[in-house]
């Protein structure tokens, strides 16, 4: 009888697709471009592949667009349209400038208060070993802009060549707004200056919007509260507001995509009916990840899936083989081995949380490594896959 042992794992495919606008079919499309794809390359769905979709089609055909008059007018309605200030931005002319102008134009004058020596995902405005040989404490010290250009000169970002301090300084001033701009990495400072603030952090917003509420600030409105509902007709986030957005055009934002379960169904169902296949689907952004070499890390975005079928919660369940290999069965080697460890893998239990066999797995969500694994494969250029397929990540050694 012929070997039917399957020699490969987990495979990513990115899956061609037709360019998205608004309120086309996206299950429809969805569906048929992993159905087109997998007859055009000659493999079959199973049970427990997992469909992503990017975030950015989801959103576009959603409509979910906002332009910066929009953030201006609730800005102002928000914050009363006198001085506000601005804090803990990150340093991206994609993810951040174009919300600034829109913040800048509903404002008289913004207070730009920069975490340093880098933003919250790791862009870095000045490097540490500047900041040691300037005798500095980036936890206490304040700097204005003046003593900043004294001690650091011009820092142009490593990989935009944008010196980002001077960028949004004239951003401003653009929008008609005054501008001061300092250097801190304490929420409580931005309150020396004004008590109506907008705080852009990400992934740290709760605590920053607690510590400002609990010192007395007016207005405290997160990135996630500014768009959180339609502004003359546009389109919003209800839970993300700005968070998660991206620029369109020099005055539209594309935000972060609107509650979109029912679209993950709809594919789930879509592929059930056709192929027999039980598959898990989900939407995601950013991937969480860093970069050794920029020291970025990736996720921008305020989550890495905002929608998924219920397959996908939960972490990984794994035994580290190379641990079973010169631990438990250091003595066998061959099948013997193959045979133990495939024995190991059928009986393990449900939670190996503090199992040393399991130690130097990856107890991360799952949808935030197979988000990371397809952003990676479907990239941020002109790959044109903003579908991926993913198969056999479920599977195991015993497979």
């Amino acid at each position: 009888m012929a070997n039917t042992e399957r020699k490969v794992g987990t495979v990513s495919r990115g899956i061609r697709c037709p360019i998205i606008r608004e309120g086309d079919d996206l299950a429809a499309i969805v569906t048929e471009s992993v159905l087109d794809a997998a007859k055009s390359e000659g493999f079959e769905l199973r049970d427990r592949d997992v469909i992503s979709i990017t975030e950015s089609i989801v959103a576009r055909a959603q409509g979910n667009y906002c332009s910066v008059n929009d953030i201006a007018a609730d800005v102002k309605n928000k914050l009363g349209g006198e001085t506000v200030g601005v804090i803990f931005p990150i340093l991206s002319r994609n993810r951040f400038a174009i919300c600034l102008k829109g913040i800048a134009m509903g404002a008289k004058k913004i207070v730009l208060m920069l975490s340093y020596p880098s933003d919250e995902v790791g862009n870095e405005l000045v490097s540490l070993d500047k900041i040691d040989a300037a005798g500095i404490n980036p936890y206490s010290d304040v700097l204005s802009l003046e003593m900043y250009r004294e001690y650091f000169g011009e820092n142009k970002h490593e990989f935009t060549g944008v010196d980002y301090v001077e960028y949004y300084g004239n951003l401003i001033k653009e929008c008609g707004a005054d501008v001061e701009i300092v250097f801190a990495n304490q929420a409580k400072t931005i309150l020396n200056y004004t008590d109506c603030v907008i705080n852009c952090d990400i992934h740290t917003r709760a605590r920053t919007k607690r510590i400002l509420k609990d010192l007395g600030a007016k207005v405290v409105c997160g990135l996630d509260e500014i768009m959180n509902a339609p502004v003359n007709g546009s389109g919003c986030n209800e839970k993300y507001g700005l968070l998660g957005s991206n620029k369109s055009t020099e005055d539209k934002i594309k935000l972060f995509p609107r509650e979109c379960k029912d679209l993950v169904l709809d594919i789930q169902a879509r592929i059930l009916k056709e192929t027999g296949k039980y598959v898990e689907v989900m939407v995601y952004g950013d991937g969480a990840f860093k970069d050794p070499q920029g020291k970025i890390w990736e996720l921008a975005d305020p989550v890495v899936s905002p929608a998924f079928t219920d397959g996908l919660v939960g972490t990984p369940n794994e035994l580290k083989l190379k641990y079973l290999a010169d631990n438990d069965f250091a003595n066998l080697s061959g099948e013997e081995l193959k045979k133990a460890i495939s024995e190991s893998i059928k009986n393990k239990g449900d939670n190996l949380v503090g199992n040393m066999a399991s130690q130097g797995t990856t107890p991360r969500q799952l949808t935030d490594l197979i988000g990371s694994l397809c952003d990676l494969t479907s990239g941020s250029g002109d790959k044109g896959t903003p579908v991926v397929l993913v198969q056999g990540y479920f599977d195991n050694y015993t497979n």
